[in-house]
């Protein structure tokens, strides 16, 4: 299974803890069973890290008339709303939650240039709550289309999440190979486009990161 770069240092901390660890419990602990125990659930959490940074290989294709889901999971709501940071206008806004068990890399969902990025410190609700998106650590990134128009993607972090790590800047132009960024244990992402998009999916709806059409713009 590949790692996400994202991963890399987490996973060479987490190794060298769990094995300090079961240094330590079988130096002190006598019960053979015990020793076993937590070798064994050491090994249990060494797995679940590796598995919430897996890198799946997908076959991504850009394509400037499709918004294409910049994440795994499920839409958690779709709805007509005002983005207020930057575009400052009523949108179709569709958010998908991502839980611990998801990929959590996020990828830029159209093919354009970046206008805007500012990252916001907060709160930690469950992403799933509407107040998350107001409250939450959060990043938010505009592109502009080769249309004229823009979109925003607002990642916000979770309940667990603690970091919001990003691999573009402004400037750079973007299509929906290139990867956004990756948000740590649990998050959710919020697009907002323009009024005209043609929805593609329906709510509860299970979606992938970089594969899924979201709406054609």
């Amino acid at each position: 299974m590949k790692v996400h770069k994202a991963g890399i240092g987490i996973i060479n901390w987490a190794t060298a803890l769990l094995i300090v660890f079961n240094l330590i419990c079988w130096l002190l602990i006598s019960s053979p069973i015990l020793k076993i125990s937590f070798a064994i659930a050491s090994f249990v959490v060494y797995l679940m890290i590796i598995q919430f940074f897996r890198y799946p290989q997908r076959k991504i294709t850009s394509n400037e008339k499709l918004v294409i889901s910049p994440a795994d999971g499920k839409v958690c709501d779709i709805k007509e709303n005002v983005e207020v940071e930057y575009l400052k206008t009523q949108c179709k806004q569709i958010s998908i939650f991502m839980s611990p068990l998801n990929v959590h890399i996020n990828w830029i969902p159209v093919v354009g240039k970046i206008t805007y990025m500012k990252h916001k410190d907060g709160e930690f609700y469950a992403a799933f709550k509407d107040k998350s998106a107001e409250e939450n650590e959060r990043m938010t990134t505009a592109v502009l289309l080769n249309n004229g128009r823009e979109i925003v993607i607002r990642q916000i972090a979770g309940a667990m999440a603690r970091r919001i790590i990003n691999f573009i800047e402004v400037d750079q132009q973007v299509d929906q190979t290139v990867e956004l960024g990756f948000i740590r244990f649990g998050s959710r992402v919020d697009l907002f486009l323009p009024l005209d998009a043609k929805i593609k999916v329906k709510l509860n709806q299970k979606v992938t990161g970089s594969q899924t059409v979201i709406a054609e713009l």
